[in-house]
């Protein structure tokens, strides 16, 4: 037995990390490891440029109970010549250096309507981390600021043996009871290739890993 930080991440709309290009933002079926990172982080009151270092060093587990419906919107955004900026750090830097020299572009981005997840955390300071995401210091969002969460997290610390049996001890948002968990979130060589890894969350620059959906049997509470 071990301790668990488990909670609840659920929206109206959801835009889970993918690499994002200049003509269409995709979505992942599930939060990536940087996603869930950057919430705990916005919980506690970690700007973009601060410390991550004891995020980092936590187990993240991430239960999928609902992957949502995919829909996809139209933007307009500026690009920048290739010619206007060399080898940029940042997409900020980038239309700094064009000074009015930027095109406008019609891009996709996708999200997910309704999903609903469940994170398992093992590691230090899991206490402060619950208290945190249950009266956050930044809003928390599900991916893009047009993502509010739902419903509260309802962060709180379990014992279990592992984070299948200790997603199974989530309390869903009443108008989810009935949903259960479908699958696990697990790191495996043999997997899908995610860049979900943030290596410098200023300049947006993330490293890959590998991923697979572990199919389950448990369910929430």
């Amino acid at each position: 037995m071990q301790p668990f930080l488990i909670f609840g991440l659920t929206a109206g709309l959801g835009a889970m990390g993918e690499l994002a290009g200049h003509e269409r933002r995709g979505a992942l079926l599930w939060p990536g490891r940087s996603a869930v990172i950057g919430l705990m982080g916005a919980a506690l009151g970690i700007r973009r440029e601060g410390d991550f270092s004891a995020l980092e060093a936590l187990e993240v587990s991430v239960g999928l109970y609902d992957s949502g419906a995919p829909l996809r919107d139209y933007h307009t955004i500026e690009t920048v010549p290739s010619a206007a900026a060399k080898a940029p750090n940042s997409r900020p830097e980038a239309l700094l250096a064009a000074r009015g020299r930027t095109n406008t572009t019609i891009t996709l981005r996708d999200y997910r309507t309704g999903p609903l997840f469940g994170v398992a955390v093992a590691g230090e300071g899991l206490g402060a981390l619950a208290a945190a995401l249950n009266a956050p210091a930044f809003t928390l969002y599900l991916g893009r600021k047009s993502c509010p969460l739902a419903a509260p997290p309802g962060a709180r610390v379990v014992q279990a043996e592992g984070a299948e049996v200790a997603l199974a001890q989530l309390i869903l948002p009443p108008w989810r009871k009935g949903a259960r968990l479908v699958s696990l979130i697990v790191e495996d060589a043999a997997g899908e290739v995610v860049h979900d890894r943030a290596i410098d969350r200023a300049r947006w620059h993330f490293a890959p890993r590998r991923v697979a959906l572990r199919p389950v049997g448990g369910g929430g509470a």
